[in-house]
């Protein structure tokens, strides 16, 4: 997505493998994995907002910013970011279904190898994990970052 500058650090499509909704009304965790096979991710989402289901494709992006051009938007709140239709500047999450602020909070290995790593996002309590190469995780030792996501 070069559109989005250098702001983005992952970029992937996932297929939806499972889907768990036991625990809460509105929030579900599902399970999924990129296309290439290579990357798994478990996510909570909420439901209501973006209702998904097992065997759904969706595409997902990690970046730093929802500038276009890539630039950092520190000085402004992440909702005051962007609001095309609210007479602001079109951004990244102009062309996504689900936005989500979140903080990364844990780095881990994921197999005796070394070859993979784990990363772990939370976005106000929903949790994001992903499982995959080193080489496309390794971008995301950021400390905030955002997740965009759309069918």
């Amino acid at each position: 997505m070069a559109a989005a500058g250098d702001s983005t650090l992952f970029d992937e499509n996932f297929t939806i493998t499972t889907f768990d909704q036991s625990k809460y009304d509105r929030v579900a965790r599902i399970g999924a994995t990129s296309s290439d096979s290579q990357t798994v991710m478990t996510l909570d989402i909420n439901t209501d907002l973006y209702p998904l289901s097992v065997g759904e494709s969706i595409h997902m992006v990690l970046a730093s910013s929802l500038a276009l051009d890539g630039s950092k938007d520190d000085n402004k709140g992440w909702r005051d970011v962007g609001r095309a239709g609210h007479g602001g500047e079109a951004t990244l999450a102009d062309m996504f279904d689900y936005v989500c602020h979140g903080k990364l909070y844990k780095f881990e290995d994921g197999d005796e190898s070394g070859q993979t790593i784990k990363a772990y996002v939370s976005f106000g309590g929903l949790l994001l994990a992903l499982e995959g190469p080193y080489k496309k995780l390794t971008p995301l030792r950021v400390d905030y970052l955002y997740m965009l996501i759309k069918k």
